[in-house]
């Protein structure tokens, strides 16, 4: 399972991203072409399949253009590759990942960077914040897929420029065969025995799911959504006695023993469990209930999409039964779940897959989030340097 750097999410805008040279060429050259005719100039501006005629002609236009250019979708993460065989076979638009590591930052970067070139992202995966961002930035498309309405309220822009697709719990992971004990809590995390064992999968300035460790940490030592800086102050500790390391983790530190304590979502940490069987490595996962934090990726289009017709149909079909189903089978959590367990389209089988967990969740406001990202942008650094 890849790591998607998660910094695919992913969190704050502050810092600049882990820009590969790539990203960082200049915006300038060839301007894209419009390769699905009419069809591809009504889907630049669509705002629905409507407004292309309806979901037939959106496929025929998207069908036209016959590709879709992604950025920073590893086929390990949340079962991404079934979801893009699924696309392609079902439509026959091949789909190109570029930098399938690479972090929710490099997905700006490359938008704001390629404007008005064709090899510019089509659609991006976002950590929530990461979508915020772009959306204050103008550089999304507002688009409402066919479930649009389904989507709970606190889970997608009004105007549509972004919408949760998929997401879980902050969760520990843990290589039973060489910890000792697996700790289950925020506050075991502490003991001596786990010096130089636990690891964030990224850099929270830069990486959702360690901006998520560090939110689910500050929840677990009396902060709250607008207070992250007991999260800070635990890792803080946690370098100071030796037991936070900068390594982050990935399935080759976790193999390697690198990293045999990760604190990630739920989702990926359940896939590690799935992928390394075979491998001699027996992984728990445990959301722990004293820091019990709830994410989501949220799905975009590029405002200036080369291939617009395609942008919206992948968007249509990851809002689809079937699309969301593929997530829920990668151990992720589908935004569509609860709607589609009352209409009878969820997995069940799937969904009884999914670590436990109790309440309901709840999300900080985007006010929240852009008050956490500034805490950690000037503090995350010093907090567990030297």
């Amino acid at each position: 399972m890849s790591l998607r750097t998660a910094a695919l999410p992913r969190t704050a805008v502050l810092t600049g991203g882990l820009a590969v040279a790539a990203l960082t060429l200049s915006a300038c050259g060839a301007a894209p072409t419009a390769q699905g005719g009419a069809g591809t100039e009504k889907a630049g501006t669509a705002t629905s399949a409507k407004d292309v005629g309806g979901i037939k002609a959106l496929v025929a236009a998207a069908k036209k253009e016959g590709e879709l250019h992604a950025i920073a979708l590893p086929r390990d993460w949340a079962n991404y590759g079934a979801l893009i065989d699924g696309f392609q076979k079902k439509y026959g638009i091949k789909v190109k990942v570029e930098n399938p590591d690479g972090s929710s930052q490099d997905e700006i970067n490359a938008i704001t960077s390629r404007k008005g070139q064709d090899r510019a992202p089509d659609v991006v995966d976002l950590g929530s914040s990461f979508a915020l961002s772009a959306a204050q930035q103008g550089l999304l498309a507002p688009y409402k897929v066919a479930a649009f309405d389904k989507i709970p309220a606190q889970q997608k822009d009004a105007q549509a420029r972004w919408y949760n697709d998929y997401g879980g719990y902050i969760s520990i992971g843990c290589d039973a065969r060489r910890v000792k004990k697996c700790p289950t809590t925020f506050a075991e995390l502490r003991g001596p025995q786990y010096k130089g064992q636990v690891a964030l999968n990224g850099n929270p300035t830069k990486s959702g799911s360690a901006f998520g460790g560090v939110y689910a940490a500050a929840l677990a030592n009396h902060g709250s959504f607008d207070d992250i800086q007991p999260g800070l102050d635990f890792f803080a500790k946690l370098k100071k006695n030796g037991n936070y390391t900068p390594v982050e983790s990935t399935p080759a530190t976790v193999e390697k023993g690198e990293t045999p304590i990760s604190i990630d979502w739920d989702y990926l940490n359940a896939g590690y469990a799935e992928e390394f069987k075979s491998k001699g490595v027996d992984w728990k996962v445990t959301v722990p209930k004293d820091g019990q934090f709830s994410q989501y990726y949220s799905q975009a289009v590029n405002k200036d999409a080369p291939h617009p017709a395609a942008a919206r149909l992948w968007e249509e079909y990851l809002y689809s039964a079937e699309g969301q189903n593929l997530w829920l089978k990668g151990s992720a959590r589908p935004a569509l779940m609860a709607a589609m367990d009352e209409d009878g389209t969820l997995d069940k089988a799937a969904a009884a897959k999914l670590p436990e967990v109790t309440g309901a969740p709840k999300f900080p406001t985007e006010a929240q989030q852009a008050k956490g990202k500034q805490v950690l942008g000037q503090g995350w650094g010093k907090a567990v340097s030297g």
